[in-house]
Formats: structure tokens, sequence, C-alpha cells
């Protein structure tokens, strides 16, 4: 049964500016991590992205969802995946801090 993992960042950026480098950023993991995940499906619908994926062999999909001061990542994770999500926490947190960070 899939589990649902979801991760708040907060940001000091606005809607706008915050989705810009979402978008900018989401290419470099997509290209550093492409050898564990396989993006299927991406679709942005103004400040949302509606996402699917796999990662190590299991289908994942997920939202984030763009707010003026912070960030939702809420991914349903099947029982697999669910096991290794808090490892990887503080991981998806510090990176997606620094794509939000004032600059």
């Amino acid at each position: 049964m899939a589990q649902p993992f979801i991760v708040s960042i907060p940001h000091k950026l606005g809607k706008d500016e915050a989705t810009r480098r979402l978008k900018a950023g989401l290419g470099s993991i997509r290209s550093e991590y492409g050898k564990i995940l396989q993006v299927h499906e991406e679709i942005w619908s103004g400040d949302r992205l509606a996402f699917q994926l796999t990662a190590l062999k299991q289908r994942v999909s997920g939202t984030i969802n763009v707010a003026e001061d912070n960030v939702k990542l809420e991914v349903m994770l099947p029982w697999l995946l669910a096991g290794l999500a808090h490892g990887v926490q503080a991981t998806i947190r510090a990176r997606a801090t620094r794509m939000l960070e004032k600059k």
C-alpha cells in the first residue's frame, strides 16, 4: 500500500521566483540522478507540478505546490521506497533549500 511522503520547504522568494527556480533546478536533478530515476510525466499547471516517475524500479507519483512562502512536495510511495524515504528527507530538504535561497 502506498504511503504519503511530505516535505515542506520555507522560502522568501514569492511564488513566481520560487516556481522559476524549481523549473530550472529540476533539470539538474534529473541529470544527476538519472541512473536511479526516470521521469515519465511532468505537468506544470501554474504553480503546481504533477509528476510520475520510476525510482529503483518502483512507480511513484506526486505533486509540488509552490506558495508565496513555502514549497510542499507530496509523493505517494510504494512500501519499498517508503522505508527509504526518511533517510533521503534531509537530502531533499537541503537540495530544495539551496534552489530556493534568496540571492
